[in-house]
């Protein structure tokens, strides 16, 4: 099939139709690098998603799933077939201590919304820069706290687009994965269960982990996040400092001088150049410490860009 009769056929499916063709992904990612998505789809509502699944299933057609681009790589060549924005699924609601977010609402801002009604449990996602889908597709965590912790129950859509309810003890969370990455599945809400907490002690300790995250963290720069998983018994950026790594770098990309276990957009990197970066971190930790680095970043898409043409 090609891209014109797709484009013609999502614009006559989609109850609110939103279409980019050829978008370049690096206006949608925190490292400010990635090639362009043949069709950039963003959907308003849960119907639409279930109808760009529904209708990539049929026809054979992949689709990647984009939340606000914090902890991932997207090659330069971009990514072929439709990348699906759920960013737009932003609704945040709350009611016997329990709060229900979109996918495409920022962990960052539902951590806020439980501190002004006094809810404790999200205080470590004050400063976690991904959305609720994302979060819950690894199961974020920061500060002592993971998403698993809190969350009830997730609303997702499978590769079929059917809709599934998911509870807690089903998502089989653990560190950075989840039963909704093992299966592709996309997450259009999750609720999460909080407690009862005292206003002061809430701000205090969010203060304190906002504080030490702007001052260890690089946040002056593009960035992928944390870049390594934490290794059994160590940690990545303990190990990349003592290799006297901090500062390295290939291309416009570098460890950063600030935060070893960050990797920085300093001078117009591109994914190459990170791809290329934690390559070598990796090659580094394992000759000197004997320590296998595993990414905890995701890298998708196309070394190489092949625009197809839209009418064949």
């Amino acid at each position: 099939m090609n891209t014109t009769q797709i484009e013609t056929d999502l614009k006559a499916l989609l109850l609110d139709p939103d279409i980019k063709i050829y978008e370049p992904l690096k206006n949608y990612t925190y490292t400010e690098t990635g090639g362009p998505a043949d069709f950039y789809v963003t959907v308003h509502n849960v119907e639409d998603a279930c109808r760009v699944l529904r209708y990539s299933d049929e026809n054979h057609i992949p689709v990647t799933y984009l939340g606000n681009g914090s902890n991932i790589i997207i090659r330069d060549g971009g990514i072929r077939g439709i990348v699906l924005n759920l960013l737009r699924l932003d609704h945040l609601e709350e009611a016997g201590g329990i709060i229900t977010a979109g996918s495409g609402k920022a962990i960052i801002d539902v951590s806020n919304f439980a501190h002004e009604l006094s809810l404790t449990g999200l205080e470590f996602a004050c400063g976690i820069p991904g959305s609720v889908g994302g979060a819950v597709y690894m199961n974020a965590g920061a500060y002592g706290g993971e998403v698993k912790d809190c969350l009830l129950e997730v609303t997702a859509i499978d590769k079929s687009g059917n809709i599934i309810t998911l509870k807690n003890e089903e998502l089989g969370l653990g560190y950075r994965k989840s039963i909704v990455q093992e299966n592709d599945y996309v997450v259009m809400e999750a609720k999460f269960a909080l407690k009862p907490g005292v206003p002061s002690e809430i701000k205090a300790l969010m203060d304190d982990l906002t504080y030490r995250r702007e001052s260890k963290q690089p946040l002056e720069f593009p960035s992928c996040g944390s870049v390594f998983q934490r290794p059994p018994g160590n940690f990545a950026g303990k190990l990349i400092q003592d290799a006297g790594l901090q500062g390295h770098r290939i291309g416009g990309v570098e460890v950063s001088r600030k935060h070893a276990g960050f990797m920085v957009n300093v001078d117009g990197g591109t994914a190459g150049d990170y791809e290329d970066l934690i390559t070598h971190v990796q090659d580094v930790i394992l000759n000197e410490f004997g320590v296998q680095l595993n990414r905890e970043v995701r890298i998708i898409g196309d070394h190489v860009y092949k625009r197809a043409d839209r009418h064949k």
